[in-house]
């Protein structure tokens, strides 16, 4: 048992100029900022171990960026080990377009716009859609280097300002994740997919309208920040051509209303890869266009349901249902209950996950299916034939991956802290995986962090593999329903090496 610290640190991630926004396969150039994008870190030191959790607002952290930021780290003066160091993202649709390397076993691997190129006829290119000489907008890497910049910047202000601290734990609910996969009665699904016809079954999987919560008091009692942990992916303004760190950002103000604008708020987004803000069942049509082909429904019935949530109105909805939790439960808490002499121990895993693999047969089909496209395609190719293709691109991209390889390298950090456990993921991970290592933990209540220290895709169940579409496919994700099983035996097995000599058996007496 140590003393706990605890150090709080926020920056602002929103460049000066417009940006291509991440998110989406139609590419986009903000037009003014909604709110800015945040980065905030939480830094805890206990007992001679250390962890950093800095949660961002972007659609993810790369493995490239995770590398940049403890690189620019690994000489600091203050005693802080980089390689204790959680980057995570809120999967915000409507932040930047930065250079996303993955894979970290390998030095490169080819993105789709690479590979199509490869397939091209003589004198035919692909014609960004976005001029990357505009003045007006950050390039890529002008984006790269900025958050290199400023998450390095934020990370050991952090662990500077370290000092004696305690934390409630607690919990609440709120109805803004659910799932977005349609199942139909043929045995398929659909992403985004339409329930308004006979053939609709069910929705895929459940959700969890669990928020898990953290109140950080300093030694005099004062509450200086909150960590709340969602298994729902920052979606509800995903398309607009505007910058904002959507719900969350929604959450930051109401809170600080309440609580005070020095307070620091640290969003976490749980296994959330199949979930999203929108309720599918009762179906409730955009504003305005959104160019998806995915959303269109035509002459839908009028539903009293939500608002719209791909509008500024359902993010202000589903950003006020979380700050309502959050403050709802802060005003039943008591910090005489604060944990402030507590076991604290931090471990990395690395874990070998196998690689989903695609047979030869879908490797030739892939092929065969690219040169048809090409064959009856006029002129130079653009962002929308690479999402047409994006399927077929992946599979050829995959077959020669697992030439080279056969299991990913995946950090997991495993952290206990008091009765409560931290463990992370780099991919978007399905609800169904998040809610096994829930069920079967050992600890009081874990905090479990998506996106974190690695963007791999991602990580859909045997169900939703056999179902197949966007999200299951092999393009989607480097890691399939194996690997997502044995993800969650293994971090079962570290959290509950962590809390065994605590846990109590209790028995059944007749």
């Amino acid at each position: 048992m140590a003393k706990l610290n605890v150090g709080w640190s926020e920056i602002s991630i929103t460049p000066d100029k417009k940006i291509s926004l991440a998110g989406q396969f139609a590419e986009r150039i903000s037009e003014y900022v909604e709110k800015p994008l945040m980065a905030t870190a939480m830094a805890v030191e206990c007992g001679g171990d250390q962890m950093v959790i800095c949660a961002t607002d972007l659609v993810g952290v790369s493995y490239n960026l995770k590398d940049a930021v403890q690189d620019a780290l690994k000489d600091n003066k203050e005693g802080l080990v980089p390689e204790k160091v959680i980057i995570c993202a809120i999967h915000t649709h409507t932040g930047p377009v930065y250079p996303r390397g993955q894979l970290q076993n390998l030095t490169s691997s080819d993105s789709n716009v690479q590979l199509l190129e490869q397939f091209l006829a003589p004198g035919v290119k692909y014609v960004p859609a976005v001029d990357a000489n505009r003045p007006d907008v950050c390039t890529p890497q002008e984006v790269f280097d900025f958050l290199v910049e400023k998450l390095s910047k934020v990370i050991i202000e952090a662990w500077k300002a370290r000092k004696p601290g305690k934390f409630v734990n607690a919990f609440d609910r709120a109805a803004v994740g659910m799932c977005r996969r349609v199942d139909y009665s043929d045995g398929t699904a659909q992403m985004w997919g339409n329930a308004n016809t006979a053939v609709f079954t069910e929705l895929e999987g459940g959700n969890d309208s669990g928020v898990e919560l953290m109140y950080v008091f300093d030694e005099n009692d004062k509450l200086t920040g909150v960590v709340p942990n969602l298994a729902c992916p920052a979606q509800c303004v995903q398309h607009r051509l505007f910058v904002s760190p959507d719900f969350w950002g929604e959450t930051k103000v109401l809170i600080r209303e309440k609580l005070g604008q020095d307070i620091f708020m640290l969003p976490l987004c749980g296994p959330a890869g199949d979930q999203c803000p929108v309720d599918l069942v009762r179906w409730v049509n955009p504003e305005t266009d959104v160019h998806d082909p995915n959303l269109i429904r035509h002459n839908p019935p009028v539903r009293k349901a939500d608002p719209s949530m791909f509008d500024i109105a359902g993010m202000k909805k589903a950003g006020k249902r979380v700050a309502n939790a959050i403050l709802d439960t802060y005003e039943e808490i008591d910090v005489k209950d604060a944990q402030e002499d507590i076991k604290f121990e931090h471990h990395v895993h690395n874990m070998q996950l196998p690689l989903r693999r695609a047979t030869l047969s879908e490797y030739n089909e892939a092929i065969k299916a690219i040169k048809e496209y090409l064959r009856d395609h006029e002129g130079n190719v653009d962002f929308n034939d690479a999402a047409n293709l994006q399927v077929k691109l992946g599979i050829v991209k995959r077959f020669k991956l697992q030439e080279k390889m056969e299991c990913l390298d995946t950090d997991v950090h495993i952290i206990r802290m008091g009765s409560v456990a931290f463990a992370t993921s780099p991919f978007e991970l399905f609800l169904d995986y998040g809610n096994q290592i829930k069920a079967r933990q050992l600890c009081e209540q874990s905090f479990l962090i998506q996106l974190a220290n690695g963007t791999e895709g991602y990580l859909p169940t045997e169900k939703a593999e056999k179902h197949g579409h966007y999200s299951a496919f092999i393009a989607s994700g480097q890691i399939g329903h194996e690997g997502g099983d044995l993800l969650v035996r293994e971090t079962l097995k570290d959290i509950n090496k962590l809390f065994e000599d605590d846990y109590k058996v209790y028995e059944y007496k007749e």
